[in-house]
C-alpha cells in the first residue's frame, strides 16, 4: 500500500479501484512457472495518528497452454487518531482528533490467458472492514506489435460497495458504485529506454461521503453569544475523474543503473487538479544486489466545496447528508495541499529463485490554504520488508 493510498482516506477501506486495476493487469514471468511473495509493511503517522500494519501474500502460477493465475490475499490492522473535521480550537492549533480501530482482509484473484499476441485478463476482488464491504471485478488486456516493441493496455474496472451511516436506522448500509477504464502505450525507442503513456477515466456515483467526517457552524444562541454544531459532511453522489500519466525508462549499463521517472495529471469533476512526479534509480551493485533511492512530489488544488468551517459561509446543513443541497466538506484531504515522499528500497536476490526486499519511505503532507491549520496534516514513516520464493 502507498502512501497516497493511505493518505485518501482516514482508515484504508476497500480496495481502491485504481489499486485494483492496476493489481489485475496480466502478469508475465518467463522465468519460472510460479512464485509466492510475502510482504509487511508498517504506515506510523506521527503524533499517534494513524497506524497500519499491513500484510500480504501473493501466490503465481502458471497452469500451462498459456494460463497464468495469481491470487492475493491481505490483512490490514488499523489503528490511531484522524481529524474529525472540525477546526482547532485555535488558528495555529491542534485540530480534533478521533481515535479509530479496523481490521480490513481482502483478497484478490486473476487469471490470465495468451491468445496469439494478446494476453487477456479477468479479476475479482473483495474487501471486508466492519463498516465498509467492496466487492470488485476487472478486465484488461496487453497485446504486442511491432515485434514486440510495442505493447497496448486496455482495461476496464469496477466495484460496488455497501457503506455503513449513522443517519437512517432503516437503511444502515447505503451503496456506492465505480467504474473505470484505462487505455495506454508502452514503446521501446532502442534497447535501453522505453516510453509509457496511459489515459484512464472513471465515475462513482452514490454514497461518497466519509461517513465520520464533520463540518461546523456556529449556531448564534444569543447577541455575540455562538454554539458550535457539527454536521455530517455533504459531498456531490457523482464524481468523474480523469488522469493521464507518462513515464520513461532508461537503463545505463556502463553505470550498472537504470533510472525510471514518471508525469501524472488528474483531474475531477469535484475541482480538484493534481500532479504528481516520481523519479526512482536502479543502482546494481555487484550480482546480487540493487538499491533504488526514489523521490515522489505530489500537489493538488482543493475541491470546490472543501471549507476549514461552515461559519464564512451562507450554508445551513443538515443532519442527514442531502445530495440535492449544497456540497461541503471540511475533510483536510479535500484541500489545497502538497506531499513528499522520500525513500529507498533494498532488493537481494541471491539466485533465480529467491528475492528479499526492504524499504523505508518518509511522507510528508502540508496545507497550502492559508486557513487550515497544519495539525491537520501528517507526517509518516513507512517500513516495509518482504520475500518472495519461485519454481
Amino acid at each position: 500500500m502507498t502512501p497516497s493510498c493511505l493518505t485518501n482516506a482516514a482508515r484504508p477501506a476497500a480496495v481502491p479501484l485504481a489499486l485494483f486495476l492496476m493489481l489485475a493487469l496480466p502478469r508475465q514471468s518467463a522465468r519460472a512457472d510460479g512464485s509466492i511473495t510475502y510482504k509487511y509493511e508498517d504506515y506510523d503517522e506521527a503524533g499517534g495518528r494513524v497506524g497500519v500494519r499491513t500484510q500480504g501474500i501473493l501466490i503465481d502460477q502458471a497452469l500451462g497452454a498459456g494460463i497464468q493465475f495469481s491470487a492475493t490475499l491481505v490483512d490490514d490492522a488499523i489503528a490511531g487518531a484522524s481529524p474529525t473535521g472540525a477546526p482547532a480550537a485555535t488558528a495555529s492549533g491542534q485540530v480534533p482528533l478521533q481515535h479509530l480501530a479496523d481490521h480490513r482482509k481482502a483478497w484478490e484473484t486473476d487469471l490470465a490467458r495468451r491468445f496469439g499476441r494478446t494476453d487477456l485478463s479477468a479479476g475479482i476482488a473483495q474487501s471486508r472492514e466492519h463498516d465498509y464491504i467492496s466487492r470488485g471485478w476487472s478486465l484488461n488486456t496487453l497485446t504486442d506489435f511491432n515485434r514486440k516493441n510495442t505493447t497496448l493496455l486496455a482495461g476496464i474496472a469496477g466495484h460496488d460497495d455497501d457503506v455503513e451511516t449513522f443517519y437512517d436506522p432503516q437503511h444502515l448500509y447505503v451503496s456506492k458504485h465505480a467504474f473505470s477504464a484505462i487505455t495506454g502505450v508502452t514503446q521501446l525507442l532502442d534497447k535501453w529506454t522505453s516510453v509509457t503513456l496511459n489515459f484512464t477515466w472513471g465515475r462513482e456515483t452514490g454514497f461518497l461521503n466519509d461517513q465520520y467526517k464533520l463540518v461546523v457552524k456556529s449556531l448564534e444562541l444569543l447577541p455575540g453569544v455562538f454554539l458550535p454544531l457539527g454536521y455530517p459532511e455533504n459531498r456531490p453522489n457523482e464524481r468523474n475523474t480523469g488522469a493521464a500519466y507518462a513515464s520513461i525508462n532508461r537503463a545505463f549499463p556502463a553505470a550498472h543503473g537504470a533510472v525510471e521517472a514518471s508525469y501524472r495529471f488528474y483531474d475531477d469533476t469535484y475541482g480538484i487538479v493534481a500532479n504528481t512526479v516520481e523519479l526512482r534509480w536502479l543502482q546494481k551493485i555487484g550480482d546480487h544486489f540493487t538499491l533504488a533511492p526514489e523521490l515522489r512530489l505530489y500537489e493538488q488544488g482543493a475541491a470546490d466545496f472543501y471549507y476549514y468551517d461552515l461559519d464564512v459561509t451562507s450554508i445551513e446543513p443538515t443532519h442527514v447528508p442531502n445530495p440535492g443541497g449544497p456540497a461541503y466538506s471540511s475533510d483536510y484531504r479535500l484541500s489545497s495541499l502538497d506531499s513528499v515522499t522520500y525513500g529507498i528500497k533494498a532488493t537481494w536476490k541471491p539466485n533465480d529463485r529467491l528475492e528479499f526486499v526492504a524499504a523505508f519511505d518518509r511522507y510528508s503532507m502540508r496545507g497550502r490554504d492559508g486557513v487550515t491549520p497544519q495539525s491537520a496534516y501528517p507526517v509518516a514513516n513507512i517500513v516495509s520488508v518482504g520475500a518472495k520464493v519461485s519454481w
